[in-house]
């Protein structure tokens, strides 16, 4: 039964890294704006029946305020910001090389979780950290100027996404796919209206289906492809396998847009590879103790905290109602995801 999940993880990494070369190809006819823009709403539509499937396209409600504030940090940080600045990088470097800095995103969200959000990292995932900086600093300086511009630009929009991957795992009252759409429906309408107002869109249909289906593929059906893996594979061996979705992209790179890899960029692989190993294999376990309380939150019956039935319902399936939390002590195993979608249960893996 693993073979299954592990081959929608695959699909997810390679759709996620089909994305920066495809991109590559649509910056010929779009403006970045228009085009961040286009890609998150195409990612609305790709994760808008899954958001159905689980309990419907709900918004945390107005008395809800932190969760909606995180969303709408989210949104404004991971939605606008993140790919303005990914997709500039873009245009002033090769696909391949933007593939590869965005192995910085994992990376940033250990990073920023132990600086701002009580996570640990030990001494190997801070080499890591250190070692996916190298990498980035070698690729980008063997391309002069304009690659240490756009190094600068991903970076940036990696340190955004680092933000969001945090900010989205405190929302406790939608899951990955409600956040996807409405993250989609809202980034996506804005950047896609200061695109129009800053630049007519002066493309044909095909080159606007062709955004929508790779935001619809690349930025939605591949968070709940990988979603519905890491519930089945858990979040280290589905993100092991995700890891690879930059590499997809370098080939890609290479092989339709026929970009030239370097050595700065097969040295840069191996360090990055390097990096993803010890960052993944960073993990720490600590006594976690639940005080006994009643509230309604998304959660599934397989995630060590809700041990209450439902009739009907598989216990991997993600849903939300009120219910009592009783009064409990276990051991929480904690492993390092690139979505902060961590997996907590009482044993390790």
């Amino acid at each position: 039964m693993l073979k299954y999940p592990i081959v929608m993880a695959l699909l997810a990494a390679a759709l996620f890294g089909a994305a920066t070369p495809a991109s590559k190809w649509l910056l010929a006819d779009l403006t970045p704006f228009q085009l961040a823009g286009l890609l998150y709403m195409g990612g609305a539509m790709g994760s808008v029946a899954a958001a159905l499937r689980e309990g419907g396209l709900r918004l945390p409600s107005r008395a809800d305020r932190s969760n909606r504030v995180r969303l709408c940090a989210a949104v404004v940080v991971g939605g606008v910001l993140g790919p303005i600045l990914l997709l500039s990088g873009l245009h002033l470097a090769s696909a391949a090389s933007v593939s590869l800095w965005l192995n910085l995103e994992l990376a940033a969200t250990a990073a920023l979780g132990t600086v701002f959000f009580r996570d640990r990292l030990g001494p190997g995932g801070w080499l890591g950290v250190v070692i996916s900086l190298t990498a980035s600093i070698l690729l980008s300086s063997a391309a002069g100027s304009a690659g240490l511009a756009a190094g600068s630009l991903v970076l940036l929009a990696c340190v955004c996404w680092g933000l969001d991957n945090h900010l989205t795992a405190l929302i406790d009252t939608m899951t990955p796919s409600q956040i996807a759409f409405w993250k989609g429906i809202m980034a996506g309408g804005a950047n896609l209206g200061v695109g129009l107002s800053l630049a007519p869109l002066n493309v044909g249909l095909p080159i606007l289906l062709a955004a929508l289906l790779v935001g619809a593929c690349s930025y939605g059906a591949s968070i709940v492809l990988y979603v519905a893996a890491a519930q089945r594979l858990g979040a280290t061996r589905a993100q092991v396998v995700f890891s690879s979705a930059p590499f997809i992209g370098i080939a890609l790179s290479a092989a339709v847009l026929g970009e030239t890899l370097s050595m700065a960029h097969l040295l840069s692989a191996a360090l990055f590879v390097a990096a993803i190993s010890l960052l993944l294999m960073e993990r720490h376990t600590h006594v976690h103790v639940h005080e006994a309380l009643g509230h309604e939150h998304v959660h599934s019956h397989d995630d060590g905290h809700h041990d209450h039935e439902h009739t009907g319902l598989a216990a991997k399936s993600c849903h939300a109602h009120p219910h009592e939390h009783e009064h409990v002590v276990h051991a929480h195993t904690h492993w390092p995801d690139l979505f902060h979608r961590h997996k907590h249960g009482p044993t390790p893996e």
